[in-house]
């Protein structure tokens, strides 16, 4: 996951400086926002003289027109409208920067629908726009996986409240990039903070069920309607490679994997008739309870040899809620 960091969060008041030293440490994009304010392209001019990182600009203002020859001017690389603020007005492809646009907590993720053949992408404000050092709302992993289901072509990017914590969250959930402004620029170090960014070594204030994918997203069959034809198409249509059997009480019976199909074909390749649904569940996954923190999540998961790339989730009562993933991690993040 790329880091945005938002310059004007810097506590040190002189803008070079900050960004020799977001520079010095490998920053990703740097992070401008534009409150309707035309002197922040000078400050974006001048970051062009000492720095060829790239600008990830956000343009709050309902007549973004007034910007865009400037902007092409200094090449701006990024740029983010905010939907709230255009009142009406729609995008048509004028800049030949990367285009986002920008949604608030309450806006449903519908509103991208206006104009989204012209955005790469859509930029969450996880906090209440304005406020440094807020902290992440968790409505928005919802949120998240709504959009990458409704746009799987668009990239999400998310602002405010990214900590160390939100972002290994963000990371496992396909997140591209994250703004990060009063984590980064606090008492400890640049250098620690953009590791703990990148890490998944967090103290924890979520839980499973505050990110994990819910049971209308996840790959359920219900046990009066487990038949072999059912499983495969449930495991097609959801292409996370299982399906997860469950009772009239919503209590978990099983998994069947793409690798239990695979065992119980090969046993059975010169006798297809004796292919059998039920020799192919895994009636003893692992699995995970929804009020797990993320700390103990990764706990648990170093306490096996083997690569765990999903979990059923459970309360207390065994109740299956949905599933968590770990496909969107990097090689050795776990």
């Amino acid at each position: 996951m790329k880091i945005s960091a938002s310059v004007y969060s810097s506590k040190e008041g002189n803008l070079k400086e900050t960004v020799a030293t977001l520079d010095a440490h490998g920053i990703d994009y740097l992070h401008i926002d534009c409150r309707d304010n035309p002197s922040v392209f000078d400050d974006i001019e001048n970051i062009r003289s000492y720095s060829d990182t790239p600008i990830d600009l956000h343009l709050i203002t309902s007549n973004p027109e007034k910007y865009f020859e400037r902007i092409n001017a200094l090449k701006v690389e990024l740029v983010t409208l905010q939907y709230e603020d255009l009142k009406g007005y729609e995008y048509k492809g004028d800049l030949t920067s990367t285009m986002g646009l920008s949604i608030i907590t309450p806006t449903p993720v519908s509103a991208f629908d206006v104009g989204a053949e012209y955005y790469d992408f859509v930029l969450m404000m996880a906090t209440t726009p304005g406020e440094s050092g807020g902290r992440f709302d968790k409505i928005n992993f919802r949120k998240i996986r709504e959009f990458k289901k409704a746009y799987p072509k668009k990239q999400v990017h998310v602002d405010g409240g990214v900590n160390d914590e939100v972002s290994f969250i963000l990371r496992n959930m396909g997140v591209h990039a994250s703004v990060v402004g009063s984590y980064l620029f606090k008492d400890q170090p640049l250098g620690a903070a953009l590791l703990n960014l990148k890490t998944h070594d967090i103290d924890s204030h979520y839980s499973v069920g505050d990110f994990m994918r819910a049971r209308e997203e996840s790959p359920i069959v219900a046990e009066q309607d487990a038949d072999l034809e059912t499983v495969l198409k449930t495991i097609d249509h959801f292409k996370l490679g299982f399906a997860l059997l469950e009772d009239e009480n919503h209590k978990l019976i099983g998994i069947v994997s793409n690798a239990d199909l695979r065992r119980e074909v090969l046993r059975n390749v010169h006798a297809p008739s004796d292919i059998s649904l039920e020799k192919m569940i895994n009636t003893n996954p692992i699995i995970i309870s929804d009020e797990t923190s993320v700390t103990n999540m990764l706990k648990f998961l170093k306490d096996f040899d083997f690569p765990i790339n999903y979990l059923p989730v459970v309360t207390r009562n065994g109740e299956l809620q949905g599933i968590v993933s770990f496909l969107n991690l990097v090689k050795g993040e776990l």
